[in-house]
C-alpha cells in the first residue's frame, strides 16, 4: 500500500457518511460523498468517476460544506490522489444473475433476516435499491417481546461510530403472523423478480410444518429454518435444536414433507462442528444451507445492560468474518456436501457474517457460497451499501474475464489444506520500501516484543532494519506497519536463504 492509497482510505474512514451529505448538496457539478463512498467500499480505482466534471470552486465548496466534528474531509487532496477512471459510468459489466436452489437471482445480494428487513416499507426500499432478496425477519407462533437496550458494540477507542463488532439481543419478529405472511405476499406481488426467502421457527414439528405452509400459501420463493437464534428465551427453539443434529433432522425432514418450495436450515457457530447439524439438514432433504448466524458472546458495558441484568446474546459484524468463513469451508468441504463419494451434492450455501464489501462477499463465493447475507453492514450504512458491492464485483468479474457469477464460486477450495500439508521448506522475507517507511518504529517495537528480534532501529536516523539472519519471514512487521511500507519478497528455499 502507498502513501497516497493509505492517505485516501483513512480520509474515506473519518468520514460520516451522512444523509443528504452536505457536501455533495455544495458541488454543482459532482458527487463527492458518493466518490468517497466507493472508496470506503472498496472501490477506489473509479471513485474518480463521480468527480470527473467538477472544477476547482466546487471542492472548494464541497470542502467548506462538510461537518465533520473535528475537521472537514480533504476533498481536494482527496482528488488530486484518485486514479482517473479507466472506464466510462456506463461501461459493459458482467451479470452477476445466478441460480440458487433453482431460483434465479439477479445478484447474490440478500438482506440477513434479522431487524433490516422487518416490514414491507423497507424491503421495498431495499429491493428499488438494488438487492437481489430477503430472507425476511423469523416468524414464529409465540409472542414476542423484546428488550431495551437490545444492542450493543465494540468500537476503537473513541467508544462511539463505527464499531467492527455488534452485539444483539433481538429475537424474531414482533408482527402479528398473519400480518408477516401478508407482508411476503405484498412483497411478492409487487416484486415479482426479486427472491423473498420466509424464515420461520417453530417449537414442536406441527408449528414447523404450519409455518412453513403458510410461507409457501403466501407465495415464498422458500423457506428457511432458523435453527441458530442464540438468545431465544423459550426452550427447544433456535440455537437449542441447531446443536442438536437429531432435531435438525428431523424438523428439516418434516419441512421438506410439508411444501415443495425449497427448504434451507440456517447453522449456528456455537457447535464444535458445524458439519454435524449441516450433515443432518443434508440427510433430512435440505435444498440448502445458510450460516453462520451469531455467536454467543458477553460485552460488559452498563450501556448494554437492561435494568441493570445483562446477559450472553450473539455476536455480528466484520470481526466474525474468519469464523464465518472457517464455518463455510468446513461445510462445503466435507466429502458428503461437496458431493464427493458418489453423493448427489454440491449442497447449495448461502454465506451470513462480517461482510461489508464487494471482496467481503468475494471471498464467501470462492468458499463455495451461491449467494451471501449481509445485515450488520446495513445497520451501520444503510441499504445503500449496493451500489458498491454490485460495482465491485462486477469489475472483479470483468478484469477476470469472468462472464459467470457461478464460474467463481467454490474456486478457492483445492488451496485450502490440512496444516501437515502446508510448505515448511521456504519462507518469504519482508521488505521495507524506504519511500514509503516514516521511520515511525512500530516494526521494531512489534518484532522486539511478539517477534523474533530480527529489527533493529536507528534512532538517529529513524530507520528500521532487518537482519535476515534473525527474521524468519513471519510477517508480523508487515501486518502492524501503519504506512503499508514492508511488503513481501519472492519465497525462496530456507536452505538458500543461510
Amino acid at each position: 500500500m502507498n502513501v497516497k492509497k493509505t492517505f485516501l482510505i483513512q480520509e474515506a474512514e473519518r468520514c460520516l457518511l451522512c444523509q443528504d451529505a452536505p457536501c455533495t448538496k455544495a458541488c454543482r457539478k459532482g458527487d463527492p460523498a458518493r466518490a468517497i463512498r466507493a472508496i470506503r467500499f472498496d472501490n477506489a480505482p473509479v471513485a474518480a468517476r463521480w468527480l470527473v466534471d467538477c472544477e476547482p470552486e466546487d471542492l472548494e465548496a464541497a470542502e467548506q460544506a462538510c461537518i465533520h466534528h473535528d475537521r472537514p474531509i480533504r476533498i481536494k487532496e482527496m482528488v488530486q490522489m484518485l486514479e482517473q477512471p479507466v472506464e466510462e459510468p456506463g461501461a459493459d459489466l458482467p451479470s452477476l444473475s445466478i441460480d440458487f436452489c433453482g431460483i434465479k437471482c439477479e445478484n447474490p445480494f440478500f438482506l440477513a433476516s434479522s431487524a433490516v428487513c422487518t416490514n414491507y416499507e423497507m424491503v421495498a426500499r431495499a429491493f428499488d435499491m438494488g438487492w437481489a432478496g430477503v430472507f425476511y425477519k423469523t416468524i414464529c407462533l409465540q409472542e414476542i417481546k423484546e428488550v431495551s437496550p437490545r444492542f450493543d458494540a465494540l468500537h476503537g477507542i473513541s467508544g462511539h461510530g463505527d464499531f467492527y463488532g455488534f452485539r444483539n439481543m433481538e429475537q424474531l419478529s414482533e408482527n402479528p403472523v398473519q400480518e408477516d405472511f401478508d407482508i411476503l405476499r405484498r412483497l411478492k406481488r409487487d416484486y415479482p423478480t426479486k427472491v423473498v426467502v420466509a424464515s420461520i421457527m417453530g417449537q414442536t414439528e406441527e408449528e414447523w410444518m404450519e409455518l412453513a405452509r403458510m410461507a409457501e400459501d403466501a407465495g415464498a420463493d422458500a423457506v428457511e429454518l432458523n435453527f441458530s437464534c442464540p438468545q431465544m428465551r423459550l426452550a427447544g427453539m433456535g440455537s437449542d435444536v441447531g446443536q442438536n443434529p437429531e432435531l435438525v433432522l428431523f424438523y428439516t425432514r418434516y419441512v421438506k414433507d410439508s411444501v415443495s418450495i425449497p427448504v434451507i436450515p440456517k447453522m449456528t457457530p456455537n457447535i464444535t462442528h458445524i458439519t454435524q447439524p449441516a450433515l443432518a439438514a443434508y440427510f433430512g432433504g435440505a435444498d440448502a444451507v445458510s450460516a453462520i448466524n451469531t455467536i454467543k458472546s458477553v460485552t460488559m458495558p452498563p450501556r448494554g445492560a437492561v435494568s441493570g441484568k445483562k446477559t450472553i446474546s450473539g455476536l455480528s459484524g466484520r470481526a466474525v468474518k474468519p469464523i464465518a468463513l472457517r464455518c463455510i469451508l468446513d461445510m462445503a468441504a466435507d466429502p458428503v456436501m461437496s458431493g464427493a463419494k458418489g453423493h448427489a451434492g454440491p449442497m447449495p450455501l448461502s454465506g451470513i457474517g462480517g461482510i461489508e464489501t464487494w471482496r467481503d462477499a468475494l471471498q464467501f463465493l470462492q468458499l463455495g457460497c451461491s449467494n451471501v447475507q449481509v445485515c450488520t453492514a446495513v445497520m451501520q450504512y444503510g441499504y445503500r451499501i449496493i451500489d458498491d458491492l454490485v460495482l465491485g464485483l462486477q469489475r472483479y468479474l470483468g478484469q477476470r474475464g469472468i462472464q459467470r457469477l457461478a464460474d467463481i464460486v467454490g474456486e478457492e477450495l483445492p488451496n485450502f489444506v490440512t496444516p501437515s500439508a502446508l510448505d515448511r521448506q521456504t519462507v518469504v522475507f519482508p521488505v521495507i520500501d524506504r519511500a514509503v517507511c516514516i521511520g515511525c518504529g512500530r516494526c521494531e517495537i512489534s518484532c522486539s516484543d511478539g517477534g523474533h528480534q530480527a529489527i533493529r532501529f536507528d534512532a538517529a536516523r529513524r530507520q528500521p532494519r532487518i537482519n535476515g539472519k534473525k527474521c524468519v519471514g513471519c510477517h508480523l512487521c508487515l501486518l502492524v506497519c501503519p504506512t503499508g511500507a514492508i511488503h513481501a519478497a519472492k519465497r525462496i528455499s530456507k536452505v538458500d536463504s543461510k
